[in-house]
């Protein structure tokens, strides 16, 4: 495949850690099944089709973003050994 290696690079990352791409990724493949499940949501509590994809519209946007920001706060938090855990109790 052509663009396997270069695909293969934006992927890559530090053992154990997302690259920013795949956490880009991530955060939009979560907002359509966020945005579905606010759409219906919506639509229960207006009973209006058009009011409901208007609050999924709106909010779509700004939870890929925090969803984002949220995902790499996360992966800088250094993650804890099995070793390192056993040391603290000891």
């Amino acid at each position: 495949m052509i663009l396997d290696q270069p695909l293969k690079k934006l992927f890559a990352s530090k053992p154990g850690k997302d690259s920013n791409a795949k956490s880009l990724l991530k955060s939009i493949s979560w907002r359509i099944v966020g945005t579905i499940d606010t759409i219906i949501i919506s639509y229960f509590v207006t009973g209006e089709f058009v009011m409901a994809l208007s609050i999924g519209s709106v909010e779509v946007f700004s939870k890929i973003i925090l969803f984002y920001f949220h995902e790499r706060i996360w992966e800088s938090v250094p993650k804890v050994k099995e070793d390192d855990t056993r040391k603290e109790y000891a």
